[in-house]
């Protein structure tokens, strides 16, 4: 018998001064069997910094030639490419080749990980970013996810305040770019 994914809720409230977005967003999020709490939590978050019309789930990690999260405009069209955690460069050349805007959150060490991607061959590397986020709150913050929760994410000049529950962090992310 295959195991299913189990659904999270997320009451997901965003305000992000730093481009003028401000949302209330209930979120149905199934979390696939192979798929940790951590990653679930960073799809979840990367939804609310990427908040703009377009942007939704991808179809999940069966389909494994889409991204976690995409922005598409309405004839369909792919505006933005979003990954979360270590997509391998293969993948972020594809991404690059066929999209404007390609973003990875990564949820893990970064360092490995950017020595991995330094020297490989990918098609425009000007459009990828990768935005490392602190493992160890990511990984603190999904110890204490429910099957319902209060997500309120706020972003001023940089800075994300998360506040989970109502428990309250601050997460100050790196971006990267791809040599």
């Amino acid at each position: 018998m295959a195991l299913t994914a189990t659904v999270y809720i997320f009451e997901l409230s965003i305000s992000d001064m730093d481009r003028g977005v401000y949302d209330q967003l209930t979120l149905n999020v199934a979390c696939h069997p192979s798929e940790s709490a951590e990653y679930m939590l960073t799809r979840v978050i990367a939804h609310g910094l990427e908040q703009q019309e377009g942007l939704s789930f991808s179809r999940g990690l069966a389909f494994a030639d889409e991204p976690a999260l995409w922005v598409k405009d309405l004839t369909g069209r792919m505006l933005a490419w979003i990954e979360v955690g270590t997509p391998a460069i293969d993948r972020l050349h594809k991404a690059a080749k066929g999209c404007e805007r390609v973003v990875v959150y990564c949820h893990k060490e970064i360092g490995r990980y950017l020595e991995n991607l330094s020297g490989g061959k990918i098609s425009h590397p000007e459009r990828v970013s990768i935005v490392a986020l602190d493992p160890a709150l990511i990984e603190a913050l999904a110890e204490r996810l429910q099957r319902r929760n209060v997500l309120n994410l706020s972003v001023t000049e940089g800075t994300i305040y998360l506040d989970l529950n109502g428990e309250s962090h601050v997460l100050t992310p790196e971006t990267h770019r791809v040599r």
